[in-house]
């Protein structure tokens, strides 16, 4: 005993239990259809249907095998569409660096609920290396990073330009946006993101190309903390522009240039090459690649981790 079977049983109840007419709906012969109401009958050792001469009259057998028949069929049917539909709906599991996901993923994912109100996003904010580990390990379907991926099995696809500032307390002496010699840039006591982070594995390949070697005072996974430090004029720090803004607007700190260095990055989207991108994926990373241009810059208010 078959789905099948069972499809056609209840094609030939709903079809007034009419095997011709079940056979025409089924777009099959009408003998295959009378030869499965057999197989059934002799498979479960009952009579489904009582022959009252060139017509079928269901049995109270027959009425309770339909009922089983309806369930199991639509319960079916339920799975295939739910499978088939899984990507437009289910599961997203998505990680960001702290950078973007504190300044930008809150507005992706407005935007994306909104294209795609089913699906179950799942978030987590983590430094770029254990992001790429989740991914590999796949705990993570896609993520957004910054810096460079460092496993050849993950796919990185840049999708926006970001910069670093360097940035001081506005009681150090130094003016907004004043260019400072390199000597002097080194001599500074300096306030850092921690080694993994996407910031500051452009920092050290920066400084390194320029053959420099720098020590920081402090280092920390809050960007909010070492902001607050330089505020404070313990240090400088080189952080990204958007994530200073605040501080910036308040007068509590100003950013200067470095003669001969520029702190570029990129943000990327990472998965891992062999990874099954579904429907609501692809739609989320495409969303992430126009968001500049189909969507306002967001707009932020204070300081972030």
């Amino acid at each position: 005993m078959t789905l099948r079977h069972m499809t056609i049983f209840r094609a030939v109840c709903e079809s007034g239990c009419n095997t011709t007419k079940a056979a025409e709906r089924l777009h099959m012969s009408q003998p295959a259809v009378s030869l499965a109401i057999k197989e059934l009958e002799q498979y479960y050792g009952v009579c489904l249907f009582d022959r009252l001469g060139r017509r079928l009259q269901i049995t109270d057998v027959g009425k309770q095998f339909l009922q089983y028949s309806i369930h199991i069929s639509d319960l079916f049917e339920d799975m295939e569409t739910g499978l088939r539909n899984w990507g437009a709906k289910g599961i997203l599991r998505i990680g960001a660096s702290i950078t973007i996901g504190s300044q930008f993923l809150p507005s992706y994912l407005k935007a994306f609920a909104a294209k795609c109100p089913e699906v179950d996003v799942r978030v987590v904010v983590e430094p770029s290396g254990e992001l790429e580990r989740k991914l590999l390990a796949n705990e993570l379907d896609c993520a957004l990073a910054e810096g460079i991926t460092h496993d050849p099995n993950l796919v990185s696809e840049t999708y926006m330009e970001d910069h670093l500032s360097v940035v001081c307390s506005s009681q150090k002496g130094w003016t907004q946006g004043q260019v400072i010699p390199i000597d002097e840039f080194k001599r500074q006591r300096f306030l850092l993101r921690e080694r993994g982070s996407g910031t500051r594995e452009v920092f050290d390949r920066v400084v390194e190309a320029a053959g420099l070697s720098i020590t920081p005072i402090w280092e920390a996974m809050s960007t909010t903390a070492l902001v607050n430090a330089v505020v404070s004029d313990l240090g400088i720090a080189v952080l990204p522009h958007r994530m200073i803004l605040p501080a910036l607007h308040q007068g509590l700190v100003v950013t200067v240039r470095v003669s001969g260095l520029v702190f570029r990055r990129n943000f990327n989207i990472v998965y891992h090459k062999n990874k099954y991108l579904t429907p609501a994926a692809k739609t989320f990373l495409g969303l992430c690649r126009s968001y500049e241009e189909d969507y306002p810059i967001p707009a932020y208010n204070g300081l972030y981790e």
